[in-house]
């Protein structure tokens, strides 16, 4: 069995910083990519950045120069570092990976989800 665990989410003023943190375990051969998502109320999800094993990266345009994704291989583990936080930021994030399952091949995992709410 996988999971993918978030953490790192709260409340926050406009301005500020948070981390998210997604570590994915179980019987994981390999991770392919990892991303973030996030979903407001009333809204479609929405991709906010993945990044690949090779650590390339893509962003919203919404979060470019102000979201930072990064990787630890080696801890199976994603970040989301978030600047200069808005309040139209505010939405449950949540973090997948595509991992190689071994007598599964590739699949997509999701986490539960961690709420970030920016106040104004």
């Amino acid at each position: 069995q996988v999971r993918l665990v978030e953490s790192g989410g709260g409340l926050v003023q406009a301005g500020g910083s948070l981390r998210l943190s997604c570590a994915a375990s179980g019987s994981i051969a390999s991770i392919r990519s990892m991303g973030w998502y996030r979903q407001a109320p009333g809204k479609q999800r929405q991709l906010v950045a993945t990044i690949t094993s090779g650590a390339s990266t893509n962003y919203a345009d919404s979060v470019k120069g102000r979201f930072t994704i990064s990787r630890d291989n080696a801890k199976n583990t994603a970040y989301l570092q978030m600047n200069s936080l808005k309040p139209e930021d505010t939405a449950v994030y949540s973090c997948n990976a595509d991992l190689y399952r071994v007598g599964m091949g590739w699949v997509t995992n999701w986490g539960q989800g961690t709420q970030v709410t920016v106040s104004s």
